[in-house]
């Protein structure tokens, strides 16, 4: 039960975070190459138009090519889980548990300190879980990163709750 995170206060839905299942969550980035690639685009349909027109012009340029088979995107997927380093956006988990209007302020309780950052800049946080395809068992069970990568090299380790305000 260590590893569990509980996220409440001011929000319609209390909710408890286990960062042992995040690695199989399609929203995990890869923490090696987050910070040092530029700025994704949001916009879902733009990227997938894009992609698909890109797709679209190199089959006719240069005919259809056959993707690798399924069985090397596996073991190359399964490779990359166990010695990748991850973390996953703070902002979906913030969308589902519906802060109220009123509140402005994420409380980052660790084992000794408690950190209070805007709501706003608390939807870009990165929550890392993972290290070289292990869990964050020393100083985990999250390492909180922020979204311009200002403390990529100090974390805020030792996460035990989030309280919004």
């Amino acid at each position: 039960m260590e590893n569990i995170i509980l996220l409440s206060g001011k929000v319609k839905h209390s909710i408890t975070l286990d960062p042992t299942v995040w690695i199989f969550d399609d929203r995990k980035v890869d923490l090696s190459t987050y910070f040092s690639s530029p700025y994704k685009n949001d916009n879902a349909l733009e990227e997938y138009t894009k992609s698909v027109s890109k797709h679209w012009d190199r089959e006719i340029m240069e005919g259809a090519v056959y993707p690798p088979t399924l069985k090397t995107e596996k073991k190359y997927e399964k490779e990359k889980m166990l010695t990748g380093t991850f973390g996953i956006p703070f902002q979906p988990f913030l969308k589902n548990a519906q802060p109220a209007e009123q509140a402005v302020t994420l409380i980052i309780k660790t084992e000794t300190l408690a950190y209070e950052i805007p709501l706003e800049l608390a939807k870009d946080l990165i929550l890392g879980f993972s290290d070289m395809g292990k869990p964050l068992t020393a100083d985990g069970p999250v390492h909180i990163y922020f979204g311009d990568g200002s403390n990529r090299q100090t974390p805020i380790k030792y996460v035990k709750e989030f309280i919004v305000k």
